[in-house]
């Protein structure tokens, strides 16, 4: 059977979700294409020829690249089977097959693809081909499979790691494993896996960073939900790593709250090549935390910054900057704080601006005040919209978008794209208090980063 799987976008990486898949449905005897949108153009051709073609949607942009692509694919070939398949597949049911794609798969993905693909190739009256279900969610214990790469753009195509130096290095991405334990009402892991995570074998997780080395990756990232989930498990997995590539740095998402329990591994992370830990912080506000369950609080965050700082590791928080319980005094002191904490070369403008999803699904709508203010789901943007009662942090929100989309254009530094900020936000405050950044090296980073921005 010829399959085309097609991904839209994944934070300019290497789409781990067609590589894993791939080797699967390769191993089962399919022609398989993968085709990367975010990177290079649909591949018209395999299209018209693909009978399965699988979009891989693991985050909400993708989704709405996804969707957006369907026309097309139906163009092109009519007799396909259209399938979804990603964290935003099963809470995106009614839209997806109001589009045309008849099976849908989220959680561990790849047995349900190949049992789809075997069944297609040999379709008989006792089991015809159905379309998804609720129980088209899968948490079954797989045995990972090395990531088949072939076919996907060079590795030197997608996000570079960015050193204070100025150098750049070439970035692999890997997974150890999948969902996560914990409950945080925005994510939307936790409508897929609800508090369950699984674990990918560590020479399958090896072996995968072995054959992107051998392809050009100076650095690796690790997209594991929180790679501190089950330390047991990863840290072997880095001492491995730093044994058989001591050149080889990485980064991961940890918690704050995993973070402050396991403060003793710190170190380990530091000496076995960790140039940063992203760890989604999302606010400072005790209250928004207690909203979002994030278990832990604006202390807890202040307390990680300074065992950080103690063991010479950068932290690179992120943020939900703008939610409906966010006022313009929040947002101030949120600025304020990272001047204060000397992270303003830490954190991605962009993570200033993003402001909260409430997709299908979302534990946010457990949330009576979330209810009062959702408005009915767009289709259209994949959201319960809603608006902040005070207009004036719509406005900004709305107006700091636009001033890091032309700090992009205008490569300015992380630094000179915060005093945008905090001027406007001040601005829209009545407040004249002036920012008084350090000095830096013209057009010179001082923190490593990815240089993709951050998207949801």
């Amino acid at each position: 059977m010829k399959i085309l799987l097609l991904s839209t976008y994944e934070l300019g990486r290497q789409p781990f979700g067609n590589a894993s898949p791939a080797a699967w449905l390769r191993e089962r005897g399919h022609e398989v294409v993968c085709n990367d949108l975010s990177r290079e153009t649909l591949s018209e051709q395999a299209a018209r020829g693909a009978d399965l073609i699988g979009l891989y949607v693991p985050m909400h942009t993708a989704t709405r690249l996804a969707l957006e692509l369907l026309p097309t694919l139906r163009r092109l070939n009519s007799n396909a089977h259209l399938c979804a398949f990603g964290l935003y597949a099963a809470t995106s049911r009614e839209i997806f097959h109001a589009n045309g794609v008849t099976s849908l798969f989220s959680g561990e993905f790849e047995q349900a693809l190949v049992d789809l693909a075997d069944q297609l190739s040999h379709p008989t009256p006792a089991s015809p081909v159905q379309a998804a279900t609720p129980s088209d969610i899968s948490l079954a214990r797989l045995r990972f499979k090395v990531p088949d790469r072939r076919g996907l753009p060079s590795l030197k195509s997608y996000a570079h790691l960015v050193l204070p130096s100025g150098e750049h290095r070439t970035v692999g991405y890997t997974e150890a494993s999948r969902g996560c334990k914990h409950h945080c009402r925005h994510c939307p892991v936790v409508p897929i896996y609800n508090g369950a995570f699984r674990l990918v074998d560590p020479e399958v997780v090896l072996a995968d960073i072995r054959q992107q080395v051998s392809a050009g990756a100076q650095h690796i990232t690790f997209g594991d939900p929180d790679f501190f989930n089950a330390v047991r498990h990863t840290v072997p997995i880095i001492e491995s790593l730093h044994h058989e590539f001591p050149q080889i740095t990485y980064d991961a998402t940890i918690k704050v709250e995993h973070l402050r329990k396991n403060a003793d591994l710190l170190p380990r992370l530091r000496d076995t090549g960790c140039l940063f830990v992203v760890s989604a912080v999302e606010s400072l506000d005790d209250a928004v935390l207690a909203h979002l369950e994030k278990n832990h609080t604006r202390e807890e965050f202040f307390q990680v910054v300074e065992l950080f700082r103690r063991e010479r590791l950068t932290l690179q928080p992120t943020f939900v900057s703008f939610t409906p319980w966010t006022t313009l005094d929040s947002y101030l002191d949120l600025l304020a704080q990272l001047q204060r904490l000397d992270l303003v070369e830490s954190v991605a403008p962009v993570q200033l601006t993003i402001r909260l999803l409430i997709p299908a699904g979302s534990r946010l709508l457990e949330l009576p005040e979330v209810r009062q203010i959702a408005g009915p789901f767009d289709a259209q943007s994949l959201v319960y919209p809603w608006s902040n009662p005070d207009p004036r942090v719509d406005q900004l929100a709305a107006n700091l978008q636009a001033i890091v989309t032309a700090s992009e254009e205008s490569k300015l530094t992380r630094s000179e794209t915060f005093s945008r900020i905090w001027r406007a936000a001040n601005l829209a405050a009545n407040r004249r208090i002036e920012f008084n950044a350090l000095p830096l090296i013209a057009g010179r980073a001082t923190v490593p980063y990815l240089n993709e921005p951050w998207y949801c």
